[in-house]
């Protein structure tokens, strides 16, 4: 059975919204197994058990976040040359713009050479003081549709092998 991977971390809750999101996207393909890992638990076996992966995080200082790199930093070596051709969607929960965050992922997936079957879904939540940062976040439900929709672009490709 093919799998879909979404590893993801949240601090504010917005990301775990989003990651739910693209799980019940891919879940609308019956015959794939779906798993939504936190990125702090999340390992390299999980990595290779997948056919497909949903990699989502908050930006924090313009960058990914901490404990997301974690997951790439331990898991990258021990899968290295073993995910090629693997298709992957990138998602970001970002204060103020996300696309370094994006591009840092976009990275780790092109030296993986995986293959990236949308471009990065940025929700900008527009979080600019230290309370708003801070406080729980709560996605529209029209950003949760498009993570619905990438979750499910990714599911129809692998169950119609279009991926």
């Amino acid at each position: 059975m093919k799998r879909v991977l979404i590893v993801y971390h949240t601090l504010t809750g917005g990301t775990r919204q989003m990651a739910q999101a693209a799980a019940t996207g891919a879940a609308q393909a019956a015959s794939l197994e779906v798993c939504l890992e936190l990125a702090s638990a999340c390992g390299p076996e999980a990595l290779l058990a997948a056919s497909g992966y949903v990699f989502a995080c908050p930006e924090n200082l313009a960058a990914m976040s901490g404990l997301m790199k974690d997951f790439f930093d331990r898991c990258y070596y021990p899968v290295l040359d073993q995910l090629q051709g693997r298709p992957y969607a990138t998602l970001i929960c970002a204060g103020s713009d996300g696309s370094n965050a994006a591009r840092q992922i976009d990275r780790i997936a092109t030296g993986w050479r995986l293959r990236q079957i949308a471009a990065p879904l940025i929700v900008c939540t527009h979080a600019q003081t230290p309370e708003a940062i801070l406080k729980p976040k709560v996605i529209a439900e029209a950003d949760l549709a498009r993570c619905r929709e990438i979750g499910a672009t990714l599911a129809a490709g692998l169950e119609l092998g279009v991926f």
